[in-house]
Formats: structure tokens, sequence, C-alpha cells
């Protein structure tokens, strides 16, 4: 189970920070080895990710990606330009480069920001929808520099088709065995041109994704109500993509808004580090944001966004940083009483992981549940249409449709449910959290945790693939099991573990896609006591269900 870290919650030590100018020069001298199985490209839940220090992300894995993703657009002839985003990892910015290099030597045309800005994830998802509406051909698609909230020595990398969303496993399957065949060739037949030609080839653009973005943000939060109420607003971009958009959302909407934190370090030194004693740029963590956490009384609302913007963390006067289940329970509670435009048939969509809060929330707006798999491709085509109108994940992820229905990202935007909040706060007179107390009154307090355990790569491998018969228990915590899950109810697409469910608790287990460990998620509506005992008898369940399977 995890262990707290002695570390977690204080000011990074000088010992903790990344070499910067080693790990940029491991990115362009490390070789990856193929015969080694996690030194090949390998899709996750969001894209490639690791580390120019274990050979895991360096120049060898983005020409090779790169290449495939231009074979791939071939294929399906995805004609129009390429957005290309990066975020502040260290890695990123060379990591632009060898990409840019090989998408300009196969003539594709580029749309890189405007005075070489960082660009935040669900920025990029705007870009491309914004300029695929309408169109039926020569569609436009995405790619994202980033390994989200993750230390600072990782670097990701994620393709976006032209829906604008995480490419689902069908596309990133194809794309990484593709870009493993380029590596065990030694990335013969990758095209690729130096760095100063491509800058200035004819397929190389540049777009203004900050004001397209940000002169749109009134067409999806209600601005005049933030603005009249005149509440003090505090922002801590965590050295994200996102530092330099704050400022012009203030000015251009009249905001009471202070950045707490403009500084853009790859070594994140201004970070308190996180649970396990790492520096990692989440904003739903209390270790990773006790910076913020300590200024709340300075500002009626504050919230932060990780590395690249697609995540969120609110924290209210009244009840500091707010769990991501509870937040999300209490926008969808207030999106689906305010947004009179919205279809009367969207749905709420959540994760199989995510709190049973939001489920009891749904029922009482006599909405539909759309439960999915971890991971937010699921959620694409539903925002893309509208049936759809919020959709959610534990890890403080989510995005909603416009005021008016229409589809605004089909990525994570962590951007918006920060703006959403002081929305329902100016509103509604008071803070997330004195509104999640109230809803807990009526629906119940569910206690929820996450933990996580080692694994073998082969053990992980069983768990995605356990078989509710597999599972012998018939109780959970002293409750009947009333259900064994593998699949998601919402789709009936596979979890890649199980969620066990009873009648005032429940866990699921899954393997981690980038980690050697699994994850246990537990719930409990009956107390502290009773989700000691969930978690306890989850993983002697999963221990079980591994052992007899191996």
């Amino acid at each position: 189970m995890m262990k707290i870290s002695p570390l977690a919650g204080k000011p990074a030590e000088p010992a903790q920070l990344v070499n910067v100018p080693r790990l940029v020069t491991a990115y362009y001298t490390g070789v990856p080895d193929y015969s080694v199985p996690e030194q090949r490209v390998a899709f996750g839940t969001s894209g490639h990710r690791g580390s120019a220090f274990e050979n895991t992300f360096n120049e060898w894995h983005i020409l090779a990606i790169t290449q495939a993703i231009c074979l791939y657009r071939k294929q399906h002839k995805i004609s129009g330009p390429l957005f290309l985003g990066m975020d502040t990892h260290a890695l990123s910015v060379p990591a632009m480069a060898s990409s840019l290099e090989v998408l300009a030597a196969n003539a594709v045309d580029v749309m890189i920001s405007e005075r070489d800005e960082y660009t935040p994830t669900p920025v990029v998802s705007h870009a491309i929808l914004t300029y695929n509406r309408g169109r039926k051909a020569g569609l436009a698609d995405g790619i994202i520099i980033t390994p989200s909230h993750n230390p600072p020595h990782d670097g990701g990398f994620k393709y976006n088709p032209p829906n604008g969303g995480p490419a689902d496993t069908t596309v990133t399957g194809w794309i990484e065995a593709k870009a493993n065949e380029f590596l065990e060739a030694r990335l013969e037949n990758v095209k690729r041109i130096p760095f100063e030609s491509a800058l200035r080839a004819s397929t190389t653009h540049r777009y203004d994704y900050l004001n397209a973005y940000v002169d749109d943000l009134g067409n999806v939060i209600d601005m005049d109500v933030i603005r009249s109420a005149n509440i003090r607003l505090g922002v801590d971009p965590l050295g994200g993509a996102g530092v330099h958009y704050w400022k012009p959302i203030a000015e251009r909407y009249g905001l009471n808004l202070t950045v707490v934190n403009e500084a853009i370090d790859p070594t994140f030194r201004f970070m308190t580090v996180d649970w396990d004693g790492q520096i990692r740029m989440d904003p739903s963590s209390p270790y990773a944001m006790q910076r913020l956490i300590a200024m709340k009384d300075r500002f009626d609302l504050a919230f932060a966004c990780d590395t690249d913007h697609d995540r969120h963390g609110i924290v209210a006067r009244s009840a500091g940083l707010l769990p991501p289940n509870h937040y999300l329970s209490v926008a969808i509670s207030y999106l689906f009483r305010n947004r009179l435009e919205w279809r009367k048939d969207a749905a709420v969509g959540k994760t199989v992981v995510s709190t049973q809060m939001i489920d009891r929330i749904t029922a009482r707006l006599g909405r539909k549940l759309y439960e999915v798999p971890v991971g937010f491709k699921w959620f694409v085509d539903g925002l893309l249409d509208g049936s759809l109108g919020f959709a959610g994940e534990e890890s403080a992820g989510a995005s909603f449709v416009r005021r008016n229905g229409s589809v605004w990202t089909t990525d994570k935007d962590g951007i918006i449910p920060c703006l959403l909040a002081a929305e329902i706060t100016a509103r509604m007179g008071r803070d997330p959290g004195e509104i999640y107390r109230d809803l807990t009154r009526e629906f119940g307090e569910p206690i929820y945790e996450r933990v996580e355990a080692a694994a073998t790569l082969e053990q992980k491998k069983t768990l995605a693939n356990l078989a509710a018969c597999q599972v012998q228990s018939t109780d959970l915590a002293g409750e009947t099991i009333q259900s064994i899950q593998t699949h998601a109810s919402g789709n009936g697409a596979p979890i890649g573990g199980l969620k066990v469910v009873a009648e005032n608790g429940w866990f699921a287990a899954r393997p981690s896609g980038t980690e050697n460990i699994y994850k246990i998620y537990a719930e409990s509506l009956r107390g502290e006591d009773h989700l000691c005992r969930i978690l306890k008898e989850a993983q002697n369940i999963v221990n079980d269900a591994l052992t007899r399977c191996l």
C-alpha cells in the first residue's frame, strides 16, 4: 500500500531537482534497445510517456512516432493542418523540434504557436474542433507534447485525431506498432529535415492559440456573473502551459484574478513534493498544493491546473482543497440546473472509479448516467455530438459543452472547471465546498480513497483480463456482493480490471498503464472504519485472484 514520504508537502530540496542539461543530453544521445520491452514505444491511457534517463522517451521515440502519425494521416486521408502544442517540461522543447523535423519532411501543414508560446492540451483540442467545424474533408488533427502532471524528468507525446480528443486504442495501437517497426529498423525510412529548415518550410505556420481560446471562453462560462460579483480569485498555473493565459483571461473579461506564481522553470523547484517524495504538478494532491492551500484566506476562491492544464484543483475558503470527486459532484449538480439550453437528454459521463455521489445526483436530476472505463477517450463521441453534457474523471479531469449545448473540447480542460467554480461562487453566493456539504446532507457522505500496490508486468496483464467468476468472495466488508463488473455499464467496454459493488461500498482494481503498480479505488457510505475494511479485503480479493491465475 502507499507509504507517505516524510518529504511530502514540503518544498522541493536542491537534491531533488532534475539536472536539465543531463536530461536533454540523454534525450539526444540515448538509443533505445528494441530487445527491452520497456524501451519500445508504448501508448498508455493517454499517449507515450517515459524519461530520457531510462531510454523510454528520447529522440528516437519521437522521430518514430511522428513518422508513424504521418503514415496514419496519409492512410486515413487526413489532409488538413496538424495543430502542434507543448507544455513546460524540459523534454517538451526538444521533442517539439524533433517532431517538426519529421512533419516538415513529410510536407504536413503544421500550426505552431505564435511567439513559441506553450500550449495547453484543451487549447489544442479547441483549435482542432474550431478548424473542423462544418468541414467534411481536409480535416485537422493534433499532437500534444506533455507527460501531464508527472515529474520533471518525464516526457510525453500524444496524438489527437480529427475528433479533437485522445486517440482511441485502435488508433494508438496502429501508431505504436508502426513506430516500433521504425525503432527495430533503426529509423530506416523515417523522413527528416534540419530544424531550421523545418521552421522555414512553407508548410509550417504560426497560429494564435491563446486569443482563439480566450476570446471564446464566454461561450462556455458565464463571465458576466463572475465579473459582476467581483469575487477575489487566485490562480497558480503550477509552472504549466497555461501560465500566460490567465492574465489575458482576467483582462478580456474584467475578472478580479491574481496569478500567484508566474514562474516557468523546468526543474519545478517552486513545488512542494507529492505523497511519494517526488515533484509532481498534480492540482488534486494536497501535498503538491500546499502553497496555494496556505493562501486560501486571501481569496474568495483559488484554483490551479497541472502542467498541460487538462486537470483542475479547486481551493475553497470553506474547505481548502476539494477532492476531485467532491467538485465533480458540485459541478454536475450546478450545470444541469443552470444550463437551460442543453439538450434535455444530455447525459452525465463518469468513469467507473468515480464517486457514487455522482450516480445519486444524476438520478435526482433525472438524467442518464454514462459510466465508462478509465480514459477520457471514452467521452469523445458524446461530447462531440452533445449527447453528453458533462464528462469527468476522479483524477480531476473534466470537460463540458458550451452554454448552447454544442461541443467545447473533446479532451480534458482544466481551465473551464476552474472558471466554473468562480461562476458557481458568484451566482450561488457560496463556494463549492459549502455546496458540497449541502449535497452530503441530501445524499449522504461517501468516503473515498485510492491506494497503490506493486505489481509485475505478468500480474498487471492478469489483472487486466480477470473474469468475474475468478473472484471467490461472496461478501465485501460484511455486506453481500451485489455485482462484479469487468465491463463498464455505459458502453460495455472492458474496464481493464474489475469493480466489486456492495450496498454501501465498492472497490475497483486496475493496473497502471505506465508504472509497475496496480491501483485500488474504494468508497464507503458507512464511514472510515468501513472503508478500511473494504480496502483490506479488496487487496486480499485481488491477491487471491492473481494467485489463482498465475
